[in-house]
């Protein structure tokens, strides 16, 4: 038994999304989520998903060239082979990509009970429902087993926006798990809420830009076509319709 995930009002997901209604800027994402959410992804998911199409250079979208910085020498990648061959660590830079958890398949599957974690670059655009899907399946643990179901093996957990229902990873979030730095209170909803829009970001980090160009499309479009249509009717259309006689030269 699989449940459709239903429909949210994602602020990402309005052609043209007004921030707030106290602060009359567009925005295509909700960027308070996307820094809380990229927080719920380093401490909860980091350790067993990977994001392999994003680079920390990204990451200065919403945070500090210094704290983008701060935040990729965190982690350790491979540098270039020595004079002896070695390839040796060092932190990682800006134009890095953020490195895996697992060094390849056959440990991811082992440390995780023969499943290889997906990776969560593309989450949202490669499941049907996107982020609706993603924040149902975080926020439905608990639930209880339909009657007559049984868990096909111990190591298994109910969740019914799961396909087939049984799901071998735990539930990652619960309530008060996490401190957030603006305050907000880290309950399971928004903490899937947050990683959902931190996760839409990684999918399309430069939507806002081509919502932004699009519009600058559309104003300049609306400002031309009136001197455009006048040139037409004017200058054009008057060589269109004229009439050219030619007259046939006989023979002298």
């Amino acid at each position: 038994m699989d449940l459709h995930a239903p429909s949210y009002p994602w602020l990402h997901k309005s052609p043209l999304a007004v921030g707030r209604l106290t602060k009359m800027h567009f925005h295509g994402h909700d960027w308070g989520s996307v820094v809380r959410g990229r927080q719920v992804y380093t401490e909860v998911f980091a350790p067993c998903h990977s994001l392999d199409m994003l680079s920390f250079r990204h990451l200065q979208e919403f945070m500090p060239i210094e704290k983008a910085k701060e935040y990729a020498a965190e982690y350790e990648v491979d540098a270039d082979p020595d004079k002896m061959g070695e390839v040796n660590k060092r932190p990682a830079l800006l134009v890095d990509k953020v490195p895996r958890p697992y060094e390849n398949e056959a440990l991811a599957k082992f440390s995780n009970g023969g499943a290889n974690p997906p990776d969560l670059s593309l989450i949202t655009k490669g499941r049907d429902g996107g982020e609706n899907y993603i924040f149902s399946l975080m926020t439905s643990y608990g639930r209880p087993v339909p009657e007559g179901m049984s868990a096909p093996s111990p190591t298994v957990f109910w969740n019914p926006y799961f396909p087939g229902g049984w799901i071998g990873m735990p539930a990652p979030l619960s309530d008060e798990m996490l401190d957030f730095d603006d305050g907000t209170p880290a309950s399971v909803s928004q903490m899937s809420k947050d990683v959902c829009c931190f996760l839409s970001w990684v999918a399309e980090p430069w939507m806002d830009e081509r919502k932004f160009t699009s519009i600058k499309l559309g104003i300049t479009w609306m400002a031309v076509m009136p001197f455009t249509f006048y040139w037409y009717k004017s200058r054009w259309n008057m060589s269109k319709l004229r009439r050219v006689r030619t007259t046939k030269i006989g023979r002298a």
